[in-house]
């Protein structure tokens, strides 16, 4: 096989492209899967229950916390502001889900969850990249 083939060479490497359509895919991820908890109390209340299930302390607060701190962090990743302080959120938000909800589960079940820990820890570790507002408001 050709090492042109091999390594692709010639295929432009853009790193930060990749990065950020890891930060749209994943902020809008975070966004849909939280706005129904914004805009209804029914769902919001489904949310306490389920943390309550699962033996969260102070239920009625965690949830409410978890939901507007993703939904925020999603909107800071879409943007690419604040994004080392929005991927530690959503890293810890995770770790806890981890381990408060998915422990039993196999790794399958786990997914989700853990994949959302690393792009959070990518984030907080490396920062937005280029194509950000962090960026832009750095003057790099």
């Amino acid at each position: 096989m050709p090492r042109r083939l091999l390594f692709l060479e010639g295929v432009p490497r853009d790193g930060d492209l990749g990065l950020l359509l890891l930060r749209l895919v994943t902020g809008a991820f975070l966004i849909h899967g939280t706005q129904d908890n914004i805009l209804s109390h029914e769902r919001m209340q489904e949310f306490v229950g389920f943390l309550t299930q699962f033996g969260f302390m102070w239920p009625e607060v965690m949830a409410p916390l978890s939901v507007y701190a993703q939904f925020t962090c999603g909107v800071l990743m879409i943007l690419g502001l604040l994004s080392r302080w929005a991927g530690a959120v959503i890293a810890f938000n995770f770790v806890v889900a981890v381990a408060m909800v998915h422990w039993s589960q196999d790794f399958r079940g786990w997914w989700p969850a853990l994949v959302l820990v690393f792009i959070g820890l990518q984030l907080a570790l490396g920062g937005a990249g280029r194509y950000s507002l962090d960026r832009r408001l750095a003057g790099a």
